[in-house]
């Protein structure tokens, strides 16, 4: 009992003392708006499944490995609408080393579906351009990129939307590098 009574004593005077903090503005500098930055991240869906990452073992790991893609660290300028609003905000006040994970719903993401997005082409369209449509295959029809969904008779529909439009997304984040842009 004496022992621990001394173990929760050195604990106190070690915390109490700042030896030891979890406060991340005392690393160094955090990300602020305007800020050059560089992080590792992965994205998924709420269940769990990888779309995206940066980091080449996680993308090996998950199934969505391209060995066309360089596997690096994202650079991009904190809070100017590079990126995505919930991915954006979400690296303001972290600082190198850092890593967290944030929930980002769609009007932060990629907005809503939109079923106005989804388009019926006359078959006969893609004839007159020497296209076959295939499902999967991407499109540019008058001026917009589409995917498309169905090929059904005489039409082929098209879905405009984002692929991930809709989507709750979920990221996990690691600063890797800060360059200020008051420096």
């Amino acid at each position: 009992m004496k022992r621990v009574a001394i173990l929760l004593f050195l604990i106190f005077v070690v915390f109490s003392s700042g030896c030891a903090t979890n406060d991340s503005n005392d690393s160094g500098p955090v990300v602020e708006p305007g800020d050059y930055i560089s992080v590792n991240y992965t994205g998924r869906l709420t269940d769990g499944t990888v779309f995206d990452t940066s980091v080449e073992q996680i993308a090996i790991d998950s199934g969505v490995y391209n060995p066309q893609r360089n596997y690096k660290p994202l650079d991009f300028v904190a809070g100017t609408g590079m990126m995505i609003a919930g991915f954006d905000s979400a690296v303001i006040g972290m600082a190198v080393g850092d890593e967290k994970t944030v929930t980002i719903p769609p009007e932060e993401a990629y907005g809503p579906f939109l079923p106005a997005l989804l388009i019926n082409i006359p078959q006969e369209d893609f004839v007159e351009v020497n296209i076959t449509p295939v499902i999967g295959q991407k499109v540019t029809y008058q001026g917009q990129v589409g995917t498309i969904t169905d090929i059904s008779g005489d039409n082929v529909s098209v879905d405009r939307n984002h692929r991930l439009a809709g989507e709750t997304l979920v990221f996990t984040i690691e600063v890797v590098s800060i360059e200020s842009s008051n420096a």
